[in-house]
């Protein structure tokens, strides 16, 4: 026995239904992608304006701080030794206090990424990792179309979550941090020679940045590929269509 023929009319109606449907789902994902971007930008511009007011308002006043502290010490007669010493610690904290202002206002966005780019840029923080971390970090560019603004900011910020990754979590002694162009994609690859971990704990963890990476790559469309195991370092990928998807 064979089962009930849809009637041509009816698969015809069915169809056109589900051409519809898909329609109307490519419309609500170029709308979420349109309001995310847009949320997105928001975040952006205000983290460069926090960073502007650290730079300028809190550093400067710390800066005219530190000067005023100074000179109060060069005033100081030969027997006022404690209260020298005193002055001397407060210039100290000054000068600490003044050194995290400046790296959390480049932390927050980096006037080289506005500035230069993203290639100064992404040597930059490798040198900072570098620096704090003592991990060793190697960056290789090549050759790039140019990438707008909004794309050089997704990528500055992948590199920076994952090399922040490394440096809390993989006890790595090196790190590869790549950014390439293939088939009108542009990638970035952050590998590094660490201990590793179970890629699917750590998404379903939370906690290490890779679910935000994903979001925001797909306002993108582009995509978050993780390869690592126990002891055998971690490989992360970005892929970002070159049109914007």
């Amino acid at each position: 026995m064979t089962g009930p023929v849809t009637p041509p009319g009816n698969l015809a109606g069915l169809r056109e239904q589900y051409r519809r449907l898909l329609q109307r789902l490519e419309a609500n994902e170029r709308e979420f992608r349109r309001l995310g971007r847009a949320v997105w930008r928001v975040q952006e511009d205000e983290r460069r304006r926090l960073a502007r007011e650290l730079h300028d308002g809190l550093g400067q006043n710390l800066t005219a701080l530190k000067h005023r502290l100074a000179h109060l010490g060069g005033g100081l007669e030969p027997g006022q030794q404690d209260l020298r010493g005193n002055l001397d610690a407060a210039i100290a904290l000054c000068s600490e206090a003044l050194a995290d202002t400046r790296q959390l206002s480049r932390l927050l966005r980096p006037p080289i990424l506005d500035d230069l780019g993203l290639e100064p840029a992404l040597n930059w923080l490798a040198g900072s990792v570098q620096e704090t971390a003592g991990v060793a970090v190697v960056v290789e560019i090549e050759p790039l179309p140019p990438l707008d603004g909004e794309l050089q900011t997704l990528l500055f910020r992948i590199a920076q979550e994952g090399l922040n990754n490394v440096a809390r979590h993989a006890a790595a002694g090196s790190v590869l941090l790549r950014l390439v162009e293939r088939e009108r994609t542009v990638q970035l690859q952050v590998i590094d020679d660490g201990r590793g971990f179970d890629v699917e704990r750590a998404i379903g963890a939370g906690g290490s940045g890779l679910g935000g990476m994903r979001e925001r790559l797909r306002l993108f469309g582009g995509q978050l590929e993780l390869r690592s195991s126990p002891g055998n370092g971690a490989r992360l990928r970005a892929t970002v269509p070159l049109d914007g998807g």
